[in-house]
Formats: structure tokens, sequence, C-alpha cells
């Protein structure tokens, strides 16, 4: 079978198709289940954090406490690093007996305040607490896979900085021989990597987003809930998560997707390219060797071979009897349409080339002002139509004349292509045009015209940033006055009205740059 015969090529795209359909398949599946696997992780972020924080509304004014003493005091309080279940109901049995011995009867938070407490009532008050929400978050932590789970409180001092009080990644000290947790640590979430963070603690409201942080293991989301007990803002808990590039799991899952679609691929473009092959390439192939003979031959009979193989009605059979009908007229007219068709395409081409040449200004390639008149009339007739939302804005470049005196035509030139690059760029909505020797005019539509104020800030800056860079010659630091308007009813009587008063503006501030440098 030769390499370029229809069949062959119908196999090749038939492979493509089926190559590119698996290799699309693969990325969206691939896609969709890191989406999914993301998402899952997500959800559970948003269970935990759920979790936790009803966990301190749970212990409400217990929790306050907790956190105002905690604020306070982290450096003298000592929980040890190390520490289980056991040890904590440890240290909550030491807190009681405390409280019990101090205050015989007394329940606090119910006929004791705990600012009536001892110190040491304080302490070891603060010791529970601490392990108790500590193995909560470790937990917590632990059983979803999370990266890390802190809880932390901003300070009041207008600073980016904030308090870890409660941290998975623990920090030790050594006191006395023994490893404590290194409480109270403070670190600085500056707001342009900390967005979403400081969006949950300054609204008190859970962000739309998360933070992306670039770690050694890869990337790393973290999302935020803010933390309230009794209409208080306290703090905001933070969890981070990593999502994987890909995991094993999901490649694997992948591939036997793509394997059974492959297969099944495979079998249904077989069955096709036979199909194809028996009703439709035959009869082109039989086809293609009449064209062949009659290109070669140019004898008409080849017509009624035609016709005799055309048996029914479907597209190539048509195509057959049309054919045949077609070389008879075709031998005689081929010679001149031929000739009439170059001809054609001769004088359309001479034409747009006339035309472009005629509306093109031959310095900047814009539109020149044969071009803008042509835009203005198309303007004044969609004012008449009632069409007002348009406006124009002019552009006059400074120091031209100075320029060409100075330092010759060829800079004033590289001004004027300079400015125009500029103007092009920052109005890229609408059509510009070079109306004049250092005058150029933007009629404003759409986009342009509705961010006008914007676009012309914009374009100031630019010029400025030309002029503050020593190293540009002076003919490249250019300097240039705008001006625009928006077509008003009440004040336009028509185009001319329109324009009069953009150049009014631009002249305005071609007065204000000059008195500036006064």
């Amino acid at each position: 079978m030769k390499k370029d015969t229809l069949t062959v090529k119908f196999t090749h795209m038939f492979v493509g198709f089926t190559l590119v359909t698996l290799a699309v398949t693969f990325v969206i599946s691939y896609f969709n289940q890191m989406h999914l696997y993301k998402q899952q992780r997500e959800e559970s972020v948003q269970f935990v954090a759920s979790y936790l924080n009803s966990t301190f509304e749970a212990d409400d004014i217990y929790f306050v406490w907790y956190q105002k003493y905690f604020l306070k005091n982290s450096d003298s309080i000592l929980v040890p690093y190390d520490f289980d279940d056991l040890a904590i109901q440890d240290a909550r049995h030491e807190y009681e007996d405390c409280l019990s011995k101090d205050f015989p009867g007394k329940v606090l938070g119910v006929d004791l305040d705990f600012d009536e407490l001892t110190e040491n009532g304080k302490t070891t008050y603060e010791v529970y607490s601490h392990e108790f929400y500590q193995a909560a978050f470790d937990k917590a932590n632990d059983i979803f896979d999370l990266a890390y789970t802190y809880y932390v409180v901003p300070k009041d001092d207008g600073s980016d900085d904030v308090t870890f009080i409660l941290d998975c990644k623990r920090d030790e000290k050594a006191v006395g021989g023994k490893k404590y947790l290194d409480l109270g640590r403070t670190v600085t979430f500056d707001r342009k990597n900390h967005k979403r963070f400081w969006e949950t603690w300054d609204s008190g409201k859970k962000s739309g987003g998360n933070d992306v942080f670039v770690k050694d293991v890869g990337k790393t989301y973290a999302y935020y809930t803010p933390v309230f007990i009794g209409g208080e803002k306290m703090g905001v808990i933070g969890m981070e998560v990593e999502v994987s590039t890909i995991t094993h799991a999901i490649l694997v899952a992948t591939l036997r997707q793509m394997l059974l679609i492959a297969l099944v691929l495979v079998l249904f473009v077989g069955f096709l390219l036979f199909i194809i092959r028996k009703n439709y390439i035959q009869k082109l192939v039989y086809l293609q060797r009449a064209i062949d003979d009659y290109s070669r031959t140019k004898n008409s009979d080849i017509a009624y071979n035609l016709l005799g193989q055309v048996k029914n009605k479907d597209e190539i059979s048509m195509i057959m009897s049309k054919l045949a009908n077609m070389i008879y007229e075709l031998r005689n007219y081929m010679d001149h349409l031929s000739k009439t068709r170059q001809d054609l395409q001769k004088t359309q081409k001479v034409a747009m080339e006339l035309s472009e040449l005629a509306v093109q200004d031959s310095l900047t390639g814009i539109r020149n002002k044969r071009g803008y008149d042509k835009e203005v009339r198309k303007a004044v007739q969609e004012i008449a139509d009632g069409q007002t939302n348009i406006g124009l804005a002019m552009i006059d470049l400074n120091y031209l004349k100075k320029i060409n005196d100075t330092y010759g035509h060829d800079k004033g030139n590289v001004s004027l292509i300079t400015l125009c690059q500029i103007v092009c760029h920052v109005f890229d909505h609408s059509p510009v045009f070079r109306i004049g020797g250092d005058e150029f005019a933007v009629v404003l539509r759409g986009h342009d015209l509705e961010h006008i104020d914007e676009l012309v800030e914009e374009f100031n800056q630019k010029l400025k940033e030309l002029q503050d860079n020593e190293e540009l010659k002076y003919w490249e630091k250019i300097s240039a006055a705008i001006g625009y308007a928006v077509y008003d009813p009440a004040l336009d009587s028509d185009f001319d009205a329109l324009f009069k008063r953009a150049d009014d503006a631009m002249y305005k501030n071609k007065e204000a740059m000059k008195a500036a440098r006064e």
C-alpha cells in the first residue's frame, strides 16, 4: 500500500486522533483527579477547623482566661515537651487538687473567677489547658494528614507580627535539665505573602481563598478560620495542606483508564476504516484514476466511464456524475478561466495595496489623516443613528521642532515613532491616527472609552518613565500633551464640537506642562 493513499492518510489521521484523544483525556483525567484530591483536602481542612473552633467555643470563658494569661506569661509557663493522654489527666488532677486546696468547695467559673486564683492555681490551670488544646491540634493534624496546624493571635501594636499559642511544630527549651515547650513564639506574617490570613483577621470571616507557600516538600496551601468567643475576636486557626504534583495511586488509576479507552478506540477506528474503505475510498480511487487519465489525455470519453460507475445517490456518486458533465465544458473554458482568475487576483492585489497605502502613514505605519477622515465619517453616521458611546483623545508631541533643528529629522522621527508605539500600546482597543506632523488622534470606543482616565494616567506614567531614564537620549525622552472628550449630546452638536473639546483639553494640558516647567 502506497504511503500517500487515502487509506493510509485516514489511518494516520485516526491514529493521530486516537493519540490526541488519549493525551487530552489523560491530562483532563489527571488534573480532574488532582482537583478532586485538592477539593477533598480542602473539605477535610474545613472540618478540622470547625472541630477545633467548636472546642474553643465549648470552653467559652475558660478558653478566654487561658489565652489572656498565656499572652502575658508564656515565658513562665512550663509545659512538658513530651506528654500523652495520661499526662494530661495528671495535669488536670494537679490543677483540681490545687483548686480544692486553695478554694474548698468552690468551682471555677461558677463562684470563683480566674483572677482570684493563686499564681500556682493559674499556672497549673494553664499547663493542663495547654496540653489539652495542644493534644486536640496534634490529633487533628495527624488524623487528617495535614502539613501544619496552629493557632495564632496578631499583636495589637499595628505590626505584622503574630504570637503562636498552639503549634504542631513544637519548639523546645531546657529548664533544670528537663525539656519543655518553648511557648509564645513571635513570627512576622508579612501582608504580601499572608494576604488571606490578614483578610481573615481583619474581616473576622473565613477568606474565600488560601495563601500558597513553596517549601522543600513542594507547595502548601494555607487556610484560615477566625475564632470568636462571646462575640470577641480571639485569634486565627491556620492549617496547611500539601498537594503533591502527582501521587502513585492517581497515576496508576489514570493509566488504567487510558488503556481501556485506547482499546475501545482502536477497535472502533479499525471498524470505521474498514467501512470507509469499502464504501467510499474505492470509489474515490476510481475517481482519482479517471481524473488522472483526463488530465493526461484530455479524452472526454472518460465522462462516459464515470457515469457508468454511478449506481446510487451517495455524495461520491453525485460527484462522479457532476464531474462527467463538467469535463465537456472544462476542456473549452479551462484556459480562459485560468487567465481570468489570474488577472482578477492581480487586480485585487494592486487595488488592496493602493487602498492600504492611501490611508497609511509612511513613517509610523498607522492610519493617516485620510484614514482619520474616513473614521470620522463612520463616527458621524453612528451618532446620527443614536450610537453616542464614543470619545476622542488628542495627543501632541512636545519639542519636535527643537529635536529636528538640534539633532536632525531622523531623531525627530525616532521621537514620533516612540510616541506612536506608546499611544498604540495604551489605547490598544481603539483606532489611532497620525493627523499632523506631531499630532495623533484616538477615536475612543468600548474598553478604552470606559477606562479613559486610567489609560491617560498609564500614558503619562509611561512618558515619565522615559523621562526619568538617564540612559536614554534627549530625543528618546519624549514629552507629550494629551486631552480627551467624551461625546455629550448636551455639549456636542456634531463631531466637530467633540474634536474642539478634545483639542482644547489637549492644549490646556500642554499649557499646564509648560507652566510646570517654568
